[in-house]
């Protein structure tokens, strides 16, 4: 599904159109329209309690109501073994799938302690 990206993902300014594929109920891979760039992505509340509140700014730029369908993802950077692999709970990707749209939210980081850049994926899984 091809999906406008409404705030740009950070270092990627030029980016403006993607499509999002599900690699399965855990992983999606967002990759840019002319397909030079890919990210892994993962679903974050399947690793942890995950909360955050969507800015007013980006509510506004997405179209976001309360009839909405919201998907959210954080990107991954895969490492090996996969424990080793991190998490940027701090900027999330929130998709409004109701209009196709796509923004990068930046959290605040005094607001959100408990949330990292770089989080090891092995933390959050059972040994």
């Amino acid at each position: 599904m091809t999906l406008t990206v409404k705030s740009p993902i950070l270092g990627f300014e030029n980016i403006k159109s993607v499509e999002l594929t599900s690699i399965d109920d855990f992983f999606v891979k967002l990759e840019d329209k002319d397909g030079n760039t890919s990210f892994p992505m993962v679903n974050p509340y399947a690793l942890r309690n995950y909360e955050f509140e969507i800015p007013t700014y980006y509510q506004s730029l997405m179209d976001i109501n309360e009839n909405s369908e919201l998907k959210v993802y954080t990107m991954l950077v895969i490492s090996s073994p996969v424990e080793e692999s991190s998490v940027n709970f701090m900027a999330p990707i929130v998709c409004n799938m109701s209009n196709m749209t796509l923004s990068q939210v930046v959290l605040d980081p005094i607001q959100y302690p408990n949330y990292g850049q770089a989080e090891k994926i092995g933390s959050f899984t059972k040994k």
